[in-house]
């Protein structure tokens, strides 16, 4: 009989925030499948519970999935967690999962702190509807054409960022989404947890005269319906008709999308 996978959120900074379930979890399985044995070693030696480690970190993702595996089919039972939050999640973790799913192995998510969730409650944006995006390509080009295509978006937008490129992700920011609102949260549940808001040109100032250090979750606000023009929604059409769309089917899509007449989009297409 195969085992089962178990998916541990881990506290993203304050120990305490680990759940009674996660901790039962934990002491329970026989293996720990863990993206850095030691920095997971801190919490586990933290609520003294010792059981087999397995490394398991990004680069090796797909390598080390295999061992896991292994474990499972044997009818181990193994708990995955990454350093801080829930695997898969902008973590290592969806390799093994879509494996395991694959083969029919059982999986079992055992929520609990998530710094996406923690920083959208923090930010005082409109969170009805959100897109979460994670971490944007490195390289400016290509973050810049990413968030190019996300500037027509409607719902709010979320990304993480690292340290050393959060400035610079902000001035791109700043520059193609224009003056939106927006919250740039650190260190959350840390000593130093810190949440700016206001729009993003307000941010980057404040964000010059602190010390840049921790993981950034980076929430703005989407498009809003009044920055929607005729301008806008044209080249929306234009875009879906070279991707093979029909005139019509464009225009139906784009008109939905943005709130529009539709024939008076249709008019203004043909033009």
């Amino acid at each position: 009989m195969k085992g089962t996978l178990y998916i541990v959120s881990t506290p993203i900074g304050n120990l305490e925030d680990i759940t009674l379930r996660a901790l039962r979890v934990l002491k329970e399985v026989d293996v720990i499948a863990a993206e850095d044995t030691r920095h997971s070693s801190k919490l586990l030696n933290h609520y003294g519970i010792s059981k087999p480690l397995m490394s398991y970190w990004g680069e090796k993702e797909k390598v080390k999935s295999e061992e896991v595996l292994a474990k499972l089919r044997e009818g181990q039972s193994v708990a995955l967690i990454s350093d801080a939050g829930t695997p898969g999640i902008s973590d290592p973790g969806s390799v093994l999962i879509g494996r395991a799913v694959a083969e029919g192995i059982s999986v079992v998510s055992v929520p609990g702190p998530s710094a996406l969730v923690a920083a959208i409650s923090l930010s005082g944006l409109p969170v009805k509807e959100f897109t979460f995006i994670g971490f944007l390509p490195p390289k400016k080009n290509q973050r810049r054409k990413m968030l190019d295509e996300l500037s027509m978006e409607k719902r709010t937008l979320v990304f993480y960022e690292a340290p050393h490129r959060i400035v610079e992700t902000l001035e791109d920011m700043s520059e193609i989404f224009g003056e939106r609102k927006a919250a740039l949260v650190r260190e959350i549940t840390k000593i130093h947890e810190e949440a700016l808001r206001g729009s993003l040109a307000d941010i980057l100032p404040a964000l010059h005269n602190k010390t840049i250090a921790g993981e950034y979750v980076i929430i703005v606000e989407g498009k809003r319906m009044t920055e929607a023009s005729y301008e806008d929604a044209l080249n929306e059409v234009k875009a879906l008709m070279k991707k093979g769309k029909g005139r019509k089917e464009a225009v139906k899509m784009v008109s939905e999308q943005y709130g529009l007449s539709k024939n008076e989009l249709y008019d203004r297409s043909l033009g």
